[in-house]
């Protein structure tokens, strides 16, 4: 169910980052520069790649763990950087909005949930190991 997860939330960079990517700052909605329109071409391209690694990460997250740690760091800086600027300059539109929940809530929760499944899993001794606890040689 976790790496269903994973997945569901990694098309929202994938789509976004692509959307990004082929229309630059017209994804936005609002006129811009070319320098602009570069530099947000880029950021996509960026996001773009976080979302195929959040992917990439989903398909072994026994042995990709520590990226996806490292993934929702990055994920959560960009979160806020993103809130200081709602605070600094006001509420920017819904779909920002929105990616402000996932960058905080969502991306973090999904790290949650994956540390408190492994803590379990090691902290749930298998038959094997239950004996030899209980003093099975």
């Amino acid at each position: 169910m976790l790496i269903l997860a994973i997945r569901i939330a990694a098309l929202v960079p994938l789509i976004a980052g692509a959307a990004g990517v082929v229309s630059g700052a017209g994804f936005l909605g609002e006129p811009a520069g070319p320098a602009t329109d570069s530099h947000l071409r880029y950021l996509s391209g960026l996001l773009l790649g976080l979302g195929i690694l959040a992917w990439w990460c989903a398909a072994d997250m026994k042995r990709r763990g520590g990226v996806f740690t490292i993934l929702v760091l990055i994920v959560a800086l960009g979160g806020l950087a993103r809130l200081m600027g709602v605070l600094g300059h006001g509420r920017p539109p819904m779909p920002h909005l929105l990616a402000l929940g996932m960058e905080l809530v969502v991306t973090p929760g999904l790290w949650l949930w994956w540390r408190a499944s492994r803590v379990e899993a090691e902290a749930d001794p298998r038959p094997a190991d239950l004996y030899r606890w209980l003093g099975g040689a």
